[in-house]
């Protein structure tokens, strides 16, 4: 099947970025074992993979929590026009509290998802840094209570 009009995966192509995704640190012999081809097949299917943009990297998974960051929100800000939402973006990218931002279509020009330590942690990032940028009108603050689901997207 095509994917992005780029290349066709296949059934093999579909087992090893499953394998990938669950163990990122699963050795090319040992997914070729599972798959029952050579380790340098499998490494030549994730080059091919890699390069058409399938494969985006691979990193470990650090738990905020382990380091403190109890206190996981999002952010919807409201932006006072829309041509700033360069600038805002620049400004947000400084902050290492913010793990992700979407530029978003509803009520909000843009989402954010943040660690804090606390909730004291949290109103210094939101009253003397996210609320200060320019362009910035104001801020919708949720708090997470508890994730349950984490997961990438399933490749069948």
């Amino acid at each position: 099947m095509p994917v992005n009009g780029k290349i066709e995966i296949d059934k093999v192509d579909r087992k090893i970025l499953n394998f990938l995704m669950k163990n990122a640190r699963m050795t090319f012999l040992e997914i070729a074992k599972a798959c029952g081809i050579s380790s340098a097949a499998i490494h030549q299917r994730v080059k091919k993979l890699e390069d058409a943009g399938i494969i985006d990297g691979s990193k470990y998974v650090v738990n905020p929590k382990a380091l403190g960051y109890d206190y996981c929100v999002f952010t919807g800000v409201y932006l006072d026009q829309a041509h700033v939402y360069k600038s805002v973006i620049k400004e947000l990218d400084k902050i290492p509290e913010v793990v992700e931002c979407h530029y978003t279509t509803g009520k909000y020009a843009i989402f954010l998802k943040i660690f804090c330590q606390d909730k004291t942690h949290l109103m210094e990032i939101l009253i003397n840094t996210i609320q200060n940028i320019p362009g910035i009108e104001r801020t919708e603050t949720f708090t997470s209570l508890e994730q349950t689901i984490d997961r990438q997207v399933a490749i069948t």
